[in-house]
């Protein structure tokens, strides 16, 4: 008698095509729904689980996948192999016969790629822990100089674990950071997950990020920006003084060399200032005379350039 072959792409719930992220994803899915621990007493279940543990066994493994398209899409090309010891060959009308009667697909497969694990009758079912994802909020501070924090997770059973977590410094936004062995336990001893920490930097009151470097605007008063002057500007981590040079324009950005974030391969970024000239907006008597007296001596035109133009 023959026996149907076992479209482990459509057990899964996979395209031909699917990477192997889609089908782990699929399988860790249909595996917890189905795991025989949550529906106990559940035959059906609890064969559905053995089904997708043997198609997840072999799409997992490159090696057994090729072997599997193969003989899925050819399978006279697998005639003559042995299965636990027995020859077998193809019956030509959707499964394989053995010299001893006919025979599951399942295990000619098991012969060609080696036992499963927890998919016989009263076996152990063992499956590793469901990797974490989760996110930390991290100030531009913090994710330059780096910072020890404490995070808290909601596991099994609605309980929650701390953490301790080192941040190392020169994370960016959208780092991911993997802590071993720290997402959800496995089954009847088998190993936990992994938790991935997805790093989100905080909006800054100061600073704009860019890339490695760092933007601050700088105000600036009129005589300021005509004179020339010595002033303070923040960084990252302190307060410095910059020289202002006489007849500086608004817009324009001057750079503070090595005073941007710190990168994981070393060295630092740059931090530009953005100058940005600002005027009185209640000048006092006396800074009205002066700007008056300012306009009548004076014969700059700004606008000398669009002179004649329409």
């Amino acid at each position: 008698m023959a026996i149907a072959f076992k479209d482990y792409y459509q057990i899964l719930g996979v395209s031909k095509t699917a990477s192997e992220d889609e089908i782990r994803k699929e399988y860790r899915s249909l595996a917890r729904k189905h795991h025989p621990d949550l529906n106990p007493g559940n035959h059906s279940a609890e064969e559905k689980f053995k089904e997708i543990n043997e198609a997840y066994e072999v799409l997992s493994d490159s090696g057994k996948r090729q072997k599997y398209d193969q003989f899925g899409s050819n399978p006279q090309a697998g005639e003559d192999f042995r299965s636990n010891g027995r020859a077998g060959s193809y019956s030509g009308n959707g499964g394989f016969a053995g010299e001893h009667g006919s025979e599951d697909f399942s295990d000619i497969f098991e012969g060609l790629f080696g036992a499963r694990r927890g998919t016989r009758a009263g076996a152990t079912f063992r499956m590793k822990g469901e990797d974490v994802n989760a996110t930390i909020s991290l100030t531009l501070e913090e994710a330059h100089a780096g910072v020890m924090r404490t995070i808290k997770l909601q596991v099994a059973d609605a309980k929650v674990k701390s953490l301790e977590v080192t941040i190392p410094p020169g994370v960016r936004d959208g780092s991911v950071i993997r802590l071993a062995g720290q997402g959800d336990a496995g089954t009847d001893g088998s190993p936990p997950g992994d938790l991935y920490l997805h790093v989100s930097l905080e909006a800054h009151p100061l600073f704009q990020l860019l890339g490695d470097d760092i933007q601050v605007q700088l105000p600036l008063t009129p005589w300021e920006a005509v004179l020339g002057a010595k002033v303070n500007v923040p960084t990252l981590e302190r307060v410095v003084e910059m020289t202002i040079p006489a007849g500086s324009q608004a817009g324009q950005r001057l750079r503070l060399r090595q005073q941007g974030l710190k990168k994981r391969a070393g060295g630092r970024g740059d931090e530009y200032v953005k100058l940005k000239i600002v005027v009185p907006s209640s000048p006092t008597a006396r800074e009205k005379e002066l700007f008056e007296q300012l306009a009548a001596e004076s014969r700059f035109n700004p606008r000398e350039s669009l002179a004649g133009k329409d």
